[in-house]
């Protein structure tokens, strides 16, 4: 079996954590370079990841996460939040962040830009938004890989109310809203009754579709 699929198969959503167990900085350094290094739609990375660390937020997080332990016990909670709308603004930073790290302008891209100008900034801000947040997943993909081969433990959850978070956070001041929380930690054994469990997916056969 590849690598990829061993970390696969060593990885799921933790139930529980080790409370006070701390993620190294080199480890949480990893996946967080994994996230930002993630495909997103035109590459725009309309999204960003904040890291909770805090005991205090975490409580406060954790009252409108179904009381989920993991948000408390973990070592770091990243929420991961998306641009509440696409803008003029934001979509000519990406595009001049690109200009400036590759030294050049390149008249195809540059005829991209216009294209997506004249596209996105006309939606409205919820159907960006939507869009935005899908993106956020595939930052989330990433980082359960590269947790897994960093022997973290991950529980990804959408088992909150955005909208309490996004206050406590004080998203709306970035222009942001909450997607995702992923909670990265040291699974506890003794009291997670998912931890020994076979891992369940469909076989291939029932799952790939080939035409």
């Amino acid at each position: 079996m590849s690598k990829t699929l061993e970390l696969l198969n060593w990885r799921y959503a933790a139930k529980k954590m080790q409370a006070g167990a701390a993620v190294p900085a080199d480890k949480l350094e990893v996946i967080l370079e994994a996230i930002r290094l993630s495909a997103s739609s035109s590459g725009l990375q309309p999204y960003q990841v904040l890291i909770i660390t805090d005991p205090v937020i975490k409580q406060q997080i954790r009252e409108v996460a179904w009381n989920q332990s993991q948000v408390t016990d973990c070592s770091h909670l990243l929420v991961f939040a998306a641009w509440d709308n696409y803008t003029t603004e934001r979509i000519n930073m990406m595009f001049d962040l690109v200009n400036t790290q590759r030294g050049f302008k390149n008249e195809g891209w540059e005829a991209y830009r216009q294209k997506l100008l004249a596209y996105y900034p006309q939606r409205p801000a919820e159907q960006n938004f939507e869009h935005a947040a899908r993106q956020a997943y595939i930052g989330l993909g990433s980082a359960l890989i590269a947790a897994a081969e960093q022997q973290v433990d991950t529980t990804p959850m959408e088992g909150f109310e955005p909208e309490h978070v996004d206050k406590i956070l004080n998203l709306a001041e970035l222009g942001l809203k909450s997607v995702l929380l992923l909670p990265l930690g040291y699974r506890e054994a003794e009291g997670d009754w998912l931890v020994n469990l076979k891992k369940v997916r469909r076989e291939q056969a029932d799952f790939i579709i080939k035409r």
